[in-house]
């Protein structure tokens, strides 16, 4: 158990503070990383992890050469802390502002500062960024018809290509660089969240221009037959189609390998996938019996899919490290009426898991994490390791010969990543509305005020008394072992507000 990290009131960590060894001192030569992000992708929701209403021939193929956790966790049960921790290193609950954000957000990640992005960067590293950011762009006087800065290009990625936050959000345009993609100035685009700009009509106010309904919020402005949360007006010649993102992207992460195939790169591919509104293209509709979201499932293992392929055809799959992982576990209304609900079946998308998205329960943070790395893992298998996405940042630096002075809450545990030790982290803060903790098989939620589900209908993991699981024998956490293990509800108490360190 490890100690407060009070290095964290530091607000940006230079990338001077990285130190190098030069290439010559690695035994091997170093791969190509490619970091495939699902949004909402539940731990039973993949065919290696027991899903049959939904085939993932592509992700399952990874895994059955790979190494599959059973144990590995996003850093929280929403989008933006997750994202941000992967990328820093840093519990998102340590930085004010993390929460979901807006579209029209300031970027949350200072220039400057240590990411995955700029460390791979200092090593010789091509990195691209594609697909959803959610991560805030620019400052308070964001101009979404000029240049935008900060953005990912100034974080360490060298190409980026990203929708601004979610599909569900305006403003519903594509920026690539500092510039939204096929910008018109003589119709230039407003975005509003404190206030209502232009006159474009609402969900609210016409449901009978919507091709698919919303079940709550999502009620603001069209776009695409789709009511979002948040108003825009004008961009008309940018704003994407909701069907053909997964095409568009996966066309642009692929263009990035194969411009980039003669050096070592970094991609990191973020899906809209399995995010609503849930809109696939047309040629996976049908292809499950769940409706939109199972289609939608059946449309991201085709992006892993058609990344893969180009690897393999580039000669690059032996040596690219894959990992295919999520950033929270699932949910099933988010807002819209896709028949998710009607067509849930007998499909569990947390798998055995209790909870989801949003949830202080294993199904909030628990998530898919399969690793691929032919030149180093030979003996593919399935490993019980406890896992995070915040180990990254350190995990990859070792990979690549960078000596990090200050990792932050970032753990190396490369060796557990590919498979070449079972033993990975001892202690794991777990973010939803509150913080849980992991401390080996054990499990503690705070006692805590807050509703039992929210709107999805998810589990929050809320209750007045504090709560204790053993996962080894519970894993679907059902029995609370509070009152019969009052020395180990102490432990994990004291080890989580240490973690946890002064209020700040």
């Amino acid at each position: 158990m490890f100690g407060p990290r009070l290095s964290l009131l530091i607000p940006l960590i230079c990338l001077a503070m990285l130190q190098s060894q030069s290439p010559a001192q690695s035994a091997e030569p170093r791969p190509n990383i490619v970091l495939i992000y699902a949004d909402d992708l539940g731990y039973g929701d993949v065919g290696c992890y027991g899903a049959t209403a939904v085939k993932t021939p592509n992700i399952d193929r990874l895994a059955a050469n790979g190494i599959r956790f059973t144990d590995g966790h996003s850093t929280s049960a929403t989008c933006t802390p997750s994202r941000y921790g992967l990328l820093t290193g840093e519990y998102p609950w340590r930085k004010k502002g993390t929460g979901i954000l807006p579209g029209d957000a300031r970027m949350i990640i200072e220039p400057g500062r240590t990411t995955l992005a700029s460390m791979l960067k200092s090593a010789g590293y091509r990195t691209g960024v594609v697909g959803k950011w959610h991560l805030g762009l620019g400052g308070d006087d964001l101009n979404w018809n000029g240049d935008i800065t900060p953005c990912p290009l100034d974080i360490g990625f060298d190409d980026s290509f990203i929708m601004a936050a979610t599909g569900d959000r305006v403003p519903c345009v594509y920026v690539e660089g500092r510039r939204v993609v096929g910008l018109d100035s003589k119709d230039p685009i407003e975005v509003g969240y404190q206030k209502a700009v232009g006159n474009e009509p609402l969900g609210r106010d016409r449901p009978e221009l919507l091709k698919m309904k919303y079940s709550h919020g999502h009620d603001m402005t069209i776009v695409n037959g789709i009511s979002r949360i948040g108003t825009m007006a004008g961009g008309k010649a940018s704003r994407w189609v909701d069907e053909d993102m997964a095409d568009v992207f996966t066309k642009k992460g692929v263009e990035f390998i194969e411009k980039h195939a003669g050096q070592p790169f970094f991609l990191y591919f973020a899906t809209q996938d399995i995010h609503v509104p849930r809109v696939p293209h047309a040629r996976f509709v049908g292809s499950t019996s769940m409706g939109p979201r199972g289609d939608a499932i059946s449309q991201f293992d085709w992006c892993v899919g058609q990344l893969t392929k180009t690897l393999e055809a580039k000669g690059l799959l032996d040596n690219t490290l894959i990992v295919v992982t999520s950033d929270n576990g699932p949910v099933v209304d988010d807002g819209y009426m896709d028949d998710a609900v009607k067509k849930l079946g007998n499909h569990k998308p947390a798998g055995p898991l209790r909870g989801g998205k949003y949830s202080l329960f294993e199904g909030g943070t628990r998530v898919p994490f399969i690793v691929h790395w032919p030149a180093r893992i030979r003996k593919p298998a399935v490993s019980d390791a406890l896992m995070c996405q915040i180990d990254f940042l350190a995990s990859f630096a070792g990979l690549v010969g960078i000596q990090l002075r200050d990792p932050g809450d970032s753990q190396s545990h490369f060796e557990a990543l590919l498979g070449e030790s079972p033993k990975g982290r001892t202690d794991l803060v777990e973010q939803g509305n509150r913080l849980a903790l992991r401390h080996e098989q054990w499990k503690y939620i705070p006692g805590g005020k807050g509703m039992k589900r929210n709107l999805t209908g998810n589990e929050l993991g809320n209750d007045p008394a504090a709560q204790l699981f053993d996962l080894s024998k519970d894993i679907a956490e059902q029995n609370n072992l509070a009152d019969s293990n009052p020395e180990m509800l102490k432990a994990m108490k004291t080890t989580l507000e240490t973690i946890q360190g002064p209020t700040r």
